[in-house]
């Protein structure tokens, strides 16, 4: 049987100068048009992937090529040559796929996988290699999709409830709407790239650096900017947007310093997976859920049987009452502003495993799921934000099943729309509040 393969153009010194003088001798052939592509013209990359797809010597034309990686996506389709060529912005590491649907009846990629893993050299271009062969395609039946996204959908909501009850512990004690959530959780990802890829610290040490440091953060921003602004009692719609301004400085400080490219935490890649049943996780998925786990109940126990975790409730409830209760309205804040940005540095770590990569807009890219999830469980209720991050979470993924991927984030904000206008206070909100 023979094996198809896609052999790159080769990008030696020796072989371009014998290409060079080739074509400075002979006649140019008429060039036909270009395959169909998403990906901006060639010219305009000085990086490129390439190849030729062949079956029995045969090219094969038609055959879709899908390129992923580094916030970089393009697909294209082999020409009557069967040749293909994606360029990217720059070198990194890219995920090649082969759409096996594309492919003749009855022909599969035999060898590795329809999906590689891809990066550059010292050379400007590269070419990637899939093994062809006759053979009947194995397709996973409906339930167990269902079961495997339904378990990445709980996995991604565990990691939007750590950051929805941060918002959702702010919005009930100071009324507002913190836009610059996001970008505590893209700092305790970017903090753990720093401490775990850039100085080297053991990543299980760097993520607990940077929580700690997330927690610094929150304690700053509220003793720097939000303590002062309410004691000058500036309204809760000027202090939204004191907290977009803040986002928008934060992000591009942030692509200042790391750049704008992807870049993957210490162990993120090549994790080993092991199956339960139609169930395939790896020890990142299965770590990713414990800790959520474990840090939800930690918060819960905080809430429900501590002092400090009554007075946070008392005035989320109702801070005037609570005031005159006795209790330190600015000091349960400051505590609310520490374990919310606390959280949202976890949630931004797990995110960037989840993804997996770190970037400097990541925050901002869930920053809506999260405010979903807080509206959809009952604004200022850290009980509710776990439920509405689960559902959120869960809705996301197995929306996948009917929807194209592209349309699943907009699938969640729709669900939380059809939610509020039949319970408009959320699922575990009230409508009014007895002080």
């Amino acid at each position: 049987m023979s094996a198809l393969t896609l052999s790159g153009i080769a990008a030696s010194p020796a072989m371009a100068e014998e290409v060079s003088t080739a074509s400075a001798t002979e006649e140019p052939a008429a060039t036909e048009e270009p395959a169909a592509t998403d990906a901006p013209a060639e010219e305009d990359f000085e990086f490129h992937f390439r190849g030729n797809v062949q079956y029995n010597s045969e090219p094969l034309e038609g055959v879709r090529i899908q390129l992923e990686g580094n916030g970089f996506e393009a697909e294209t389709e082999t020409d009557a040559d069967g040749r293909w060529e994606i360029g990217v912005p720059e070198k990194a590491t890219y995920e090649v796929t082969l759409d096996e649907d594309t492919l003749p009846e009855g022909v599969v990629v035999a060898d590795g996988g329809a999906t590689r893993e891809a990066e550059f050299g010292l050379t400007r271009n590269a070419s990637v290699n899939f093994f062809l062969g006759e053979g009947e395609r194995v397709t996973v039946s409906f339930w167990d999709q269902f079961l495997q996204r339904a378990v990445n959908g709980l996995n991604f909501g565990l990691l939007l409830a750590l950051a929805a009850i941060g918002l959702s512990l702010i919005f009930g004690t100071t009324g507002l709407s913190n836009f610059a959530h996001a970008e505590l959780i893209t700092f305790g990802a970017l903090m753990t790239l720093t401490f775990g890829n850039t100085l080297g610290v053991p990543i299980w040490l760097a993520i607990i650096i940077a929580v700690l440091l997330s927690g610094v953060l929150g304690w700053v921003l509220d003793a720097g900017i939000w303590k002062p602004l309410r004691k000058k009692g500036i309204g809760v719609i000027q202090l939204m947007i004191v907290s977009i301004g803040l986002s928008l400085a934060l992000r591009y400080l942030f692509q200042f310093f790391y750049g704008g490219q992807t870049q993957q935490l210490v162990g993120a890649t090549g994790v080993a997976r092991f199956s339960i049943g139609p169930i395939s996780l790896s020890w990142i998925d299965l770590a990713s859920m414990l800790v959520s786990i474990v840090v939800l109940l930690a918060v819960a126990f905080f809430l429900v049987r501590t002092r400090i975790g009554k007075a946070t409730r008392a005035v989320a409830d109702n801070p005037s009452l609570a005031s005159a209760s006795g209790i330190d309205v600015n000091f349960v804040i400051r505590i609310v502003w520490v374990l919310g940005a606390a959280l949202a540095g976890l949630s931004g770590i797990l995110w960037a495993y989840f993804r997996p990569g770190v970037s400097w807009d990541m925050g901002f890219q869930i920053l809506l799921l999260i405010f979903a999830a807080v509206v959809l469980g009952g604004l200022g209720t850290a009980f509710g934000a776990l439920v509405g991050a689960v559902i959120v979470g869960l809705f996301v993924e197995l929306s996948t099943l009917w929807l194209p991927s592209d349309m699943k984030y907009v699938g969640a904000l729709v669900i939380m729309v059809v939610v509020l206008l039949f319970r408009p206070q959320g699922i575990l909100g009230r409508r009014e509040r007895i002080g």
